[in-house]
Formats: C-alpha cells, structure tokens, sequence
C-alpha cells in the first residue's frame, strides 16, 4: 500500500508540473502579437460592390478588423487554456490512478517471494522443530541473502540449543550414579546392628538430602526432554493420565491429612502420554505439599470446544499476585521455602509450562481468595479419542 500511494503521489506531483508548464507555454503562445495583429496594412477579399479591401493602418475598417481578430484570438485561448486545464487534470488523476495500480502490482510482485519467507518462517516458529530451515530457492537477491541469513541464524540457535539440552541430560546421567551409590552406603551403614544413634540421625539426614538432589536431577532431566517440540503425537485420553497419577499421589496426601477431590470428565487430547503424566504428577505434588494440614485440594478435567483444561487447586498460604509469574521459573519458591528439601526443588512448575508449551498448550496460575493458588493447563483436543 505505501509503495502503491507513493507512485500515485509521484505521478500526481510530476503530472501537475507538467500540465502547469503546458498551460504557461500555450498561455504564452497564444498571447497578443504586434507583428501578427498590428500590421501595417489589412488585406481582405471583399466583393467590388463593398469597396476596396485594402485598409491602411489606422483607418477606421483597419481598427474594425484588428479588433475583430483580437476577438478570436482571446476565445481561441480561453479555450485552449480551458482544455488544457480540463484535460490535464483528467489524465494527471487518471495517470495517478494508473500509477498506484502498477505500483500495488509491482509492490506484491517485489514482496511475493519476502511473503514466502515469512510464511516459512512462522511454520517453523510455530511447529518448534529447529530443525526446519526455508531454504528459499530464487535469484541472488536482497531476500535471498536474508532468507540464507535467516536460515544460518537458527541453525547456530538449534545447535546452541541441541548443545544446552545435552549437557544437562548427561550431568545429570552422571551425577545420578554417585548420587545413587551415596544413597545405598548410608542405607546400608545406617542398617548396621552396631550403628549408634548419631549415626543413624546423620544416615537420615544423609538421605534426606540425597534424596533431594535425585529429585532435582529428575527435574533437570524431565526440564531437558521437554524443551524439545513433541513431534510424534500419539491420541490419550487426559482423564486416564489424571486418575493414575491421583491414585499415586493418595498415600502421601493421607499422610499430610489432604483432602483430594475429583472431578474428572473425559477430555482427549495428543501428544506424549509420559511426559503431560509428569505435568499433571507435578502440579498434584505441588497442590498436597504446599498446603496444611486438614487442607483440600480439588482436580478437574473436562473438554471445551477445541481445547481440553485440567485445573489443579489447592488450599494453603496466601499467595501474592505480583509472585505468579515468579513461580514458573526454575528454582523459585514461595515464602522464602529454600531449604525445605521434603518440598521439592523449585524445577515443578517450570517443568509444567515446558511440557505444556511443548504439546502447544498454555499455564494460568491464579490465587485463591481462600489461600492457595488454582491452575489451568489448556491443551490442544483431539476428537480422533473415544
């Protein structure tokens, strides 16, 4: 459109100093001449009968006749003068026209293949597969060159990326072995008959925190896997998922005396079962270990339009709005829980909105009036599921 007005605006401009210099130059062509309309005598072809047709200058028929051609001349230029007017601004507002219909044309010939590349573009943005590249194949030009650009920029990002995910999965591969034979010498040096007390009490806080760094390997390596785009998408149903994981998580919300209610209706979906299973484990983990005592903690599924929901709420602490969006980063925690090792390793909820994000689904997290916090994943449906 700004290409097109701009033509228009050029031809408008061009055109109208065009006309102006044609309308001076016939205005000025068509003017009073002494040489043509003041001559030294007049000559016209007259019957006999009407007298001679010589007249001297200054006579009166003289004046009559150059009066009578100084008549015509000035309608002859007022209406060429008018044509030229007319006419002028017909074809400047015509040509103008013209002109912003080429350069529309033009214009869309010109950003047709820039059109492509963008379309490419967002088609990778939104698959999430680093992997895609555009590959724009046309004539060495401005776009090609930053289609190319484009294309060198995100596999430097992919390998960037490739290169993060693989040193975080194999720290973690290898801090899991040390981590596992530190956990059976101290079960085996607590289980002892000649351990004392002290030991014992140290074994127990020894696996305590051993227990705590597992976790957090864990999160560290579910937070690698699910960065990446989920590519086979396979149909389940969120509701199954939901079931067994609640089932799970029964015995350690009796042992915290947590109410767990359940509201589950069916809503299907696609995607990796396993890891929208760690989704809905982590967030039920959250809802029973952050609250109190004789507390509740409610869980939903249920199917709307496109979209399936689970919504996960909970009793428990205040939560400060300005905190909310805190809590999906890594290692945040509420109310300053550092140090609470039984309460997790502040991976939980950024593991939710990784997998989440990964199967082309959104996390809302709001605080409860009544404490706690209630939040709602949206995932993609699929109806293919029964």
């Amino acid at each position: 459109m700004r290409f097109a007005v701009a033509c228009a605006g050029v031809f408008l401009v061009l055109g109208v100093v065009v006309v102006a210099v044609v309308y001076f130059v016939v205005r000025q062509s068509l003017e009073y001449r002494n040489g043509l309309l003041t001559p030294s005598h007049i000559q016209v072809q007259v019957p006999a009968q009407y007298g001679p047709g010589w007249f001297e200058r200054f006579s009166q028929q003289y004046e009559v006749a150059r009066k009578r051609a100084d008549q015509v001349r000035a309608v002859y230029q007022a209406d060429t003068l008018g044509n030229v007017r007319l006419w002028g601004a017909v074809g400047v507002l015509g040509g103008a026209g013209l002109a912003f219909g080429l350069g529309w044309r033009a214009a869309g010939w010109v950003v047709r293949p820039l059109r492509s590349v963008n379309d490419t573009a967002q088609r990778v943005l939104l698959a999430q597969d680093l992997k895609q590249r555009i590959g724009f194949e046309g004539p060495r030009d401005e776009i090609k060159e930053l289609a190319d650009t484009f294309d060198t920029m995100h596999t430097r990002l992919a390998r960037s990326f490739d290169g993060q995910r693989r040193f975080v999965a194999n720290a973690a591969h290898e801090l899991r072995t040390p981590l596992t034979i530190n956990r059976t010498l101290v079960d085996v040096a607590v289980r002892r008959p000649d351990a004392t007390d002290d030991v014992k009490r140290l074994g127990e806080s020894l696996l305590l925190v051993n227990a705590r760094h597992e976790r957090l390997i864990d999160g560290l390596l579910a937070l690698a896997e699910g960065e990446q785009a989920v590519l086979d998408r396979r149909p389940f149903d969120l509701t199954d998922v939901a079931e067994h994981v609640l089932d799970q998580a029964a015995g350690e919300a009796a042992g915290r005396e947590v109410t767990i209610h359940r509201l589950l209706d069916s809503a299907p979906t696609a995607g990796e079962a396993v890891l929208v299973e760690r989704l809905v484990q982590n967030l039920v983990e959250n809802a029973v270990r952050h609250n109190h005592p004789k507390g509740e903690v409610w869980v939903t599924t249920r199917g709307r339009a496109d979209r399936v929901e689970l919504v996960v709420a909970n009793t428990g602490l205040q939560v400060p709005p300005y905190e909310i969006e805190t809590i999906f980063e890594p290692f945040r925690r509420l109310h300053g829980d550092r140090l609470r090792s039984d309460r997790g390793s502040g991976l939980g909820l950024s593991i939710v909105r990784v997998i989440a994000e990964a199967h082309d689904g959104t996390v809302v997290a709001r605080p409860r009036d009544e404490g706690g916090l209630t939040i709602t994943v949206e995932l993609p449906a699929d109806p293919s599921v029964t």
